[in-house]
């Protein structure tokens, strides 16, 4: 049987925990991953998403097998044309993608990201007239420090506190709708609703939407 999900995962090492994109466990059926060589997190998480090379990310879904394919890094986002105009099955670049269906249905949408300087640069005509706020990893936050630094440790309790305080303190209050940028956050969905009662969207939400009963409902 083909697997459902293709991942098409930057050449990281830190730990995919449960509901991250990368993770298996994260899904209810069989998913592939495929590793893309010097895809590093500083060379894709970039202000300037048109210099990334998506060669080897094209490379790699002529030869994946999933029903669908998606990436771990939302900063793809800008690339999403390209990337769909090689394959004939759905292919996710980012769950920034679905902002304009989103904003069709949702009054206030802000968006959680990685880096908030570098997406508001980088993917300006995306967010532009979809999203009334956006907010950030700090630069001294756990997550973040792992994922840049490709630490082979996560402090998970320490990290999901931190998520918790930025949106506690952080997000807009008329916020109706969070969509979560980076792929490494939806594991923390459970502190986050702790602190926002709204909606929440992310790149596995976006996977069920294409391909119902694809993600284990735990981590919806």
């Amino acid at each position: 049987m083909r697997p459902a999900v293709t991942v098409l995962q930057l050449d990281t090492q830190f730990p995919r925990i449960p509901g991250d994109v990368a993770c298996p466990e994260t899904y209810l059926d069989k998913i592939e991953i495929i590793r893309i060589p010097k895809a590093s997190v500083s060379h894709i998480v970039t202000e300037d998403p048109n210099q990334i090379d998506i060669q080897p990310f094209i490379t790699a879904m002529q030869a994946s097998k999933g029903d669908i394919i998606t990436t771990s890094c939302g900063f793809l986002a800008s690339r999403q044309k390209d990337l769909q105009s090689v394959s004939m099955r759905p292919v996710l670049a980012s769950a920034l993608v679905s902002l304009p269906r989103l904003a069709a249905i949702k009054q206030s949408i802000s968006v959680l990201t990685f880096d908030h300087k570098k997406l508001i640069s980088g993917q300006v005509k995306l967010l532009k007239n979809h999203v009334k706020q956006v907010i950030g990893l700090h630069s001294d936050t756990h997550l973040r420090n792992v994922i840049e630094l490709d630490s082979l440790t996560l402090d998970q309790h320490k990290a999901g506190s931190e998520i918790k305080t930025i949106i506690e303190t952080e997000l807009a209050p008329t916020c109706k709708c969070l969509l979560m940028e980076c792929t490494n956050l939806p594991p923390y969905k459970s502190v986050i609703r702790e602190a926002f009662k709204g909606s929440i969207s992310d790149i596995l939400t976006e996977i069920e939407f294409l391909r119902p009963g694809t993600i284990n409902p735990t981590f919806l």
